[in-house]
């Protein structure tokens, strides 16, 4: 007779929050380079300026004769920094709520799993905006004249000047369009990934994974990328801006009509390209390692 069949050991809250940090932070090494070129890209043209880059790829070229190579990584300490702090909460709450609102061996519902989705990235997006200000600035300064760059050293330094020049509240500035765009790209995510997964495999005769996952991700993030974009547009503006005093910061719907009529309604969808080639694939990459963290996990309590 063979051994008796032992139960899998449920992986424990902490090692979910920690494990889907470390995911989202590997995901971050191979897309940062699009991070910054989708934020160049939003910010060309600001104020009504004459459009800076045509194309995405005319930045990029521009970027790597006048900056160097390397350049496509500064910001990587501030992006680190948000998965460490956004993917850590959002994912640690996700799992932790999809687990508490499963009935034995069946998941939550739809509508269910689309609710945790969204109250996990509202409340990943509010721990994460820190970073995300310091990412923001710190990618977009190499944009800006010599004397007028923040040359911000990494994402400590970024925050500790921060909250030395302008206050700490400026920490979560932007916080409102960050979390608004969390619950966009959460519900299209959800919504969107099923449903191309669920047609690839009828339709299109895909097998479970790797493939599969990588495809129905490029699927849903084509839609999430053109839902939220606006949202992530405003935001990244916002954040950008050096807050001076008491002086009143524009809102994001502020910002939006100030684009459209500046610069017209297509504005609202700078920098599409490296967004949605960032979204697709960090999605993949940073459940990839998630599962490889779980079946490693697996492997060695089973051996305990």
């Amino acid at each position: 007779m063979g051994e008796p069949h032992r139960k899998e050991k449920p992986i424990p809250n902490k090692l979910k929050f920690l494990f889907g940090g470390s995911a989202g932070m590997l995901g971050t090494c191979f897309v940062q380079p699009l991070d910054l070129l989708k934020n160049r890209m939003q910010m060309s043209g600001e104020g009504g300026k004459t459009k800076e880059y045509k194309t995405s790829l005319h930045l990029l070229l521009d970027i790597v004769h006048k900056e160097g190579l390397l350049t496509l990584y500064n910001g990587l300490s501030a992006g680190l920094l948000r998965q460490a702090t956004y993917t850590t909460t959002r994912l640690g709450i996700y799992t932790w709520l999809f687990d508490l609102l499963s009935s034995g061996d069946s998941p939550p519902n739809f509508a269910t799993k689309a609710s945790i989705g969204m109250f996990a990235g509202v409340c990943g997006a509010f721990v994460g905006t820190p970073a995300d200000v310091a990412l923001i600035r710190m990618t977009s300064d190499g944009r800006l004249p010599p004397d007028k760059r923040r040359n911000y050293k990494n994402v400590i330094d970024a925050l500790l000047r921060i909250w030395k020049e302008e206050g700490i509240r400026t920490w979560w500035k932007g916080a409102v369009p960050t979390m608004g765009r969390a619950m966009v790209v959460n519900a299209a995510q959800l919504a969107t990934y099923s449903q191309a997964k669920q047609y690839l495999i009828s339709v299109a005769h895909f097998h479970e994974g790797v493939v599969l996952h990588f495809c129905a991700s490029m699927i849903s993030g084509l839609i999430t990328s053109a839902a939220s974009l606006p949202v992530d547009i405003a935001k990244t503006r916002i954040q950008n801006s050096k807050t001076v005093g008491s002086e009143k910061q524009a809102g994001p719907v502020q910002v939006v009509i100030g684009i459209i009529r500046n610069e017209g309604i297509f504005a609202l969808w700078k920098g599409f390209m490296p967004y949605y080639f960032r979204i697709g694939p960090h999605t993949v990459l940073t459940f990839i390692f998630l599962e490889q963290f779980n079946a490693a996990y697996r492997r060695i309590s089973k051996n305990d």
